[in-house]
């Protein structure tokens, strides 16, 4: 699919909504808190979430949980993180999906390949 340079909102819309996989990969990509680009001496401002990235919200209802990321839809554009579920109407614990911009990347795995990405 073409990438959009329209400024309207509907054709944004579409566009995210009719978005390839490989692009929606781009859509879930995490700010990375001020300790961490410290630590890990880097300049770049996001990076792609991965299962198992601890998180913390930075705005929503949840503002201030930290938790771990336990799954990552790239169909739906969201995260599901430790400890934030809601009980159905069947009495079990489901996840809450939660949207990439709400958090921040505090700790993860950085091996070889991911910290290639942020020295780019």
């Amino acid at each position: 699919m073409k990438r959009t340079s329209s400024k309207k909102p509907r054709k944004q819309r579409k566009f995210r909504a009719k978005a390839d996989l490989h692009l929606r990969k781009n859509f879930l990509k995490v700010h990375i808190s001020k300790e961490l680009k410290k630590k890990l001496a880097t300049k770049k401002r996001t990076i792609l979430v991965r299962k198992g990235d601890k998180v913390r919200f930075i705005s929503g209802s949840h503002k201030g949980y930290t938790g771990k990321v336990i799954n990552v839809d790239y169909k739906r554009l969201k995260l599901f993180i430790e400890g934030i579920s809601k009980v159905n109407s069947k009495g079990n614990d489901k996840p809450i999906p939660i949207d990439p911009s709400n958090v921040e990347l505090i700790d993860g795995n950085f091996e070889k390949n991911r910290l290639k990405t942020l020295n780019r």
